[in-house]
Formats: C-alpha cells, structure tokens, sequence
C-alpha cells in the first residue's frame, strides 16, 4: 500500500510539473511568433504603402501635365485623353479623370457613367489644395478601389480643377496573395477592405462579435483571450484561417487604415507540448529507473547463476567444435598435399610417357653416332698404320663432334625426365624452344613431319620453370605429330610473338580441334580407343603447368589446321610487380 501512495505522489509531482513547463514553454513560443509576426506585419504594411504611394504621387506628378491646363478645343480634349489612357496603361491604374472645379469630369482615360464628382470626398480634400484619398466598393461590379485626388492650381496660385488616379485593390492584393500568414488592413470605419484572405473580407469586428456572418464565409465563431501580454483570437473560419491565433495590429495614418495580422498559433503550442511532454518523459524515465534498480538487484542474482550455467555449456560446445575443426584442418591438409603429390606424379608420368613415344627415335638418335664413332675409330687406326697422322686427326675429330651430339642429347633427356623441384624463376624461353625442337626432333623426322622455326639471337626470359616449360612445348609438338598422321601435307610452324604478354603460337595442319571447348579437359582425347599413343592427359597437363607461370594457353580452328597460343609473363614484369 506504501508503494502505491508513492507512485501516486510521484505520478502528481510529474503533472504538476510538465504543467507548469507546458506554461512557460508556451509564453516563450508566443513572444517568438509575436516578434516574427511583427516583422511580417510591418513588412506587408510597406509593401501596400509602396504600392499606394505610387498612383498618389502620380496624381501629384500629372496635375502640372500641360495637356490638362489647355482643353479649349476637341482635338485638345482628344490629345489629353488619349495622354491619360497611355499613362494609365502603363501604371495598371483603372482610370484616370481631370475634373473642373465643380467636379465635372471635363477628360478621362476611360468612360465614366458618374460625370459629376463634385460629392466624392477625394475630390472635396484636393479643393482644399491637399492631397485626397477615399476608398470603396463599386456598385455594380463590386469591384474595391482606392481614389487619389491631387490639386491643379492656376496662375494666380488658386485652386481650378483636380487630377484623381483611381487604382483597383484586388490588382495590389495578387503581389501578396497567399502568403504564410493571414494579414488584412481595417478602415476607419472598422471594416476589413484589404486582404490576402478572402474569408475576411468586409468583415466588422464590432458586427462578428454581434453574431453576424462574414459576406463569403461561415457563421462567426468568435472569441477573444489574453495570454500574458498577447492577444488570442479563437475563429472557426475554414481551413485557410487558423483557428487559434496570435493578433497584432500597426497604424498606417499614411492610408488611414490600420494593418493586423493573424498567425497560427498551433506551432508554440505543439512546441510547448513537446516540452512538456520531455520533460515528463525524463521524470518518468528517473523514477522508472528508480524502481528498476532495486527489481534488478534483486534478480541479478538469479541471473548471474543462469548465465554462468549457460557460460559454462557453450564452452563445452566450442570446445568441442574447435576439436572437430582442427580434425577436419588437418584432413584437408593431408588431402592437399596428397592431391599436389597425385599432381606433380601426373605431370612426372606425362614426361615418362613423352619419352616413351620418342624412345624409338632417340635409340636411333643415339645408334647412329655410336656405329659412325665405331667407323671413324677403325679409319683413324688404318691412317695411323699407313703414317697418315693428319687423315687420322681428321677422324678422331669427327668422333669428338659425335661423342658431343650425343652427349647433348642424354643432357636434354636427363633434364626432361627428372622430377623439377625449383621454385619458379627466370627461363630463356628460346633456350626452352631449342631443347623441345632437339628431343622431338627424330619423331618428328621419322614422321616426315617438316619443322619451321626460327630463333632469335639474344635471350628472351620469362617467368616460369625451365623443365616444365619444355614438356608443355613437347606435349604441343607430340599431339600436333600425332594429329597429322596420315594427311598428306604435314607441317608445324613455331612462332614466337614480343608483345606485353610473349605469346608462342604452336600451328599444324591436321584435321583442327573438334570440340575447343573440352580440349583442355583430362582424358579427353581423339585417338581410337585402345590406342598406345596416350591417355589424353598431354594438354590438361600443359594447362595446368602453364596456368602455375601465370600465364594462359588457349587452342584454335584455323583455315588449314589447329593452333595453340602460350601465353606466358616477361620476367622483369614480374620481378617488378
């Protein structure tokens, strides 16, 4: 029970609080919108004032108009309204008249139905010989206009005539029609005849609070409150005037009237409100706090126990999942490295395959010297026994180019099939091109297969292995042999392409590529099946030794054949890089 009799206290001390917040906040708001609504108010007040001020001071400026002082003749009165209407035209007044002293209209700009002005209090004002104003509402178009009458004297410094400029008032209320807040001009008589608000027009203060209807709008609703110094205006009007206002008015004796403005006062009070309202908010956020705290005491307890219980399981659980992630690590690692072993004695049986299709041809390769060093050897002795040294000479220097030849040929064939463990590096790529032409150079010949390349003179050095690189080249010059068996023309031509990339294009003229999609792929080969000639690994392997250099190979239909493009990096590219 003591608990809910603090609540309520607390709950009371907060209302009265935002209370007087909402108060304060709501005095401040309207002295904010009481200053920006002065600034408007005196603003439009000289805005209308300019506006008026120029068809008075044009009444004053024509009234000294010669035209108007000699109007003795038809073609004079002609000239002089014809003067008139070219200035009223240009000065969007609605008409413009020069009246005797009497009052009669003697010339004007437009027709008049009314010529006798000699009534109108603009026109009594300027016979007194000042300025005249009057305003009001036309009868038959219900049209508002304001009259200026200037003073026209004579020679003798007498009054004899006037000059009265009548201009239309809806044409000055378009400049400022629309604007944010609700301003209108009150006349002498307390009636509003000028507004950027229809709804207010000809509407009394005196004849509203009486009961009556504004002549467009609803019935009167209105009210009038204080708020500290403020005047509060409470109207039901329609939706273009607001219902609760800020009222400010300003005498303008300049036209005789007296400028007011109406501003919404719904701003300062959402303002207030929004005060209020945080102020509450924080109130109730301390006391919520408050009570909270002690409710969390209590249950942080509880909670701690059930948090360390759950603490406790999810280590078990990562524990155990960090056991099954380093198990499974471990197998992926010992997959990897079966997998690059499985690799690297794919590419070894590649070599060891190569070699077994030119083994025929490098045993005749290597005979040949052997029987020739055997034929030299036994000349070289003859010359010996018959005394001649320099015929001897001669043959035991045939039987050292030959020991070289083959000397040459063992060193290529040790290099290819040795297992290249190097890490990548420097290649002269001519060097490579030399050696893959010298060990397919008998299967080739055996074959009648024709060979057109070319090297250059100086060192061309890409990035790549040296061992491996030849075997990509052998496998091409292999599987372009084999490709041509049996055609009638067969010939391969090796050209190498200085560019960004060097580009090697390898081009034969067999039956070209059937399918240069899968060509690349293991196992895919167009041979007879059963055939010893290879297992289709030769190109799968070369791409994927090239892809290692980062480089590409791709392979191609031409008009009389297939060729395949290596693509492979300059060293010094990527030494930079």
């Amino acid at each position: 029970m003591q608990r809910v009799w603090i609540i309520a206290g607390f709950l009371s001390a907060v209302g009265l609080l935002s209370g007087f917040v909402w108060s304060y906040g709501y005095r401040q708001a309207l002295s904010q919108l009481s200053d920006k609504a002065e600034a408007d108010l005196e603003l439009a007040a000289d805005r209308l004032s300019t506006q008026m001020q120029v068809y008075q001071e044009l009444a004053v400026l024509m009234a000294t108009h010669p035209a108007l002082h000699a109007l003795d003749t038809p073609t004079q009165v002609h000239d002089a309204q014809a003067m008139l209407l070219d200035v009223a035209d240009k000065t969007a007044a609605v008409n413009m008249m020069y009246l005797d002293r009497k009052g009669r209209v003697l010339v004007a700009a437009q027709p008049v139905t009314q010529r006798d002005m000699s009534a109108h209090p603009a026109f009594r004002r300027a016979m007194q010989g000042a300025a005249g104003t009057a305003h009001e509402v036309v009868p038959d178009s219900g049209d508002r206009i304001y009259s200026y009458a200037a003073p026209t004297f004579a020679p003798s410094g007498q009054v004899e005539g006037a000059v009265m400029v009548v201009a239309d008032v809806q044409d000055i209320e378009q400049t400022w029609r629309g604007s944010t807040e609700a301003v209108f001009f009150v006349d002498s008589d307390g009636v509003v005849f000028i507004s950027n608000r229809s709804d207010l027009l000809f509407w009394s203060r005196e004849v509203g609070q009486s009961g009556l209807s504004p002549p467009e709008g609803a019935p009167v609703d209105f009210a009038e409150t204080r708020v500290g110094q403020h005047e509060l205006w409470r109207l039901n009007w329609g939706r273009y005037l607001p219902r609760d206002a800020l009222h400010l008015t300003l005498e303008l004796p300049v036209i005789d009237m007296t400028a007011e403005v109406l501003v919404d006062v719904a701003p300062a009070r959402r303002l207030a409100g929004l005060q209020a309202a945080a102020v509450a908010a924080i109130c109730l956020a301390f006391g919520a706090m408050l009570y909270l705290a002690m409710e969390r005491r209590r249950t942080l307890a509880n909670a701690n126990t059930v948090l360390e219980s759950r603490v406790a399981q999810r280590t078990r659980a990562l524990t155990q999942a960090n056991t099954a992630l380093r198990r499974e690590v471990a197998e992926r690692q010992e997959a990897e490295a079966a997998l690059k072993k499985a690799q690297a004695e794919l590419v070894q049986a590649g070599k060891l395959s190569a070699l077994g299709q030119m083994s025929a041809g490098i045993s005749h390769e290597l005979n040949q010297p052997l029987m020739a060093i055997q034929q030299f050897a036994d000349n070289g002795t003859a010359f010996l026994e018959r005394g001649k040294g320099d015929r001897a000479s001669e043959n035991l220097g045939r039987i050292s180019e030959m020991a070289a030849r083959m000397a040459r040929i063992i060193k290529n064939l040790r290099a290819f099939a040795r297992n290249e463990s190097e890490p990548m590096g420097r290649v002269d790529l001519v060097q490579v091109l030399k050696t893959a032409v010298e060990l397919t150079e008998t299967r080739l010949r055996d074959d009648d297969v024709t060979l057109e390349w070319e090297p250059g003179q100086s060192a061309v050095y890409v990035w790549g292995g040296e061992v491996r690189l030849v075997q990509v080249f052998v496998n091409l010059i292999n599987n372009a042999a084999d490709a041509m068996l049996g055609r009638p023309k067969r010939h391969i031509s090796i050209v190498m392409h200085e560019e960004d990339r060097l580009r090697v294009s390898v081009q034969d003229t067999g039956p070209g590529i059937e399918d240069p999609d899968r060509v690349f792929e293991p196992f895919y080969s167009t041979k007879s099946v059963g055939s010893s000639e290879g297992l289709g690994l030769g190109l799968s392997i070369s791409y994927g030794l090239v892809q290692s250099f980062g480089g590409e190979i791709r392979g191609a239909n031409t008009a009389d054949g297939a060729v395949f493009t290596v693509e492979l990096e300059p060293y010094g590219k990527e030494e930079a890089a």
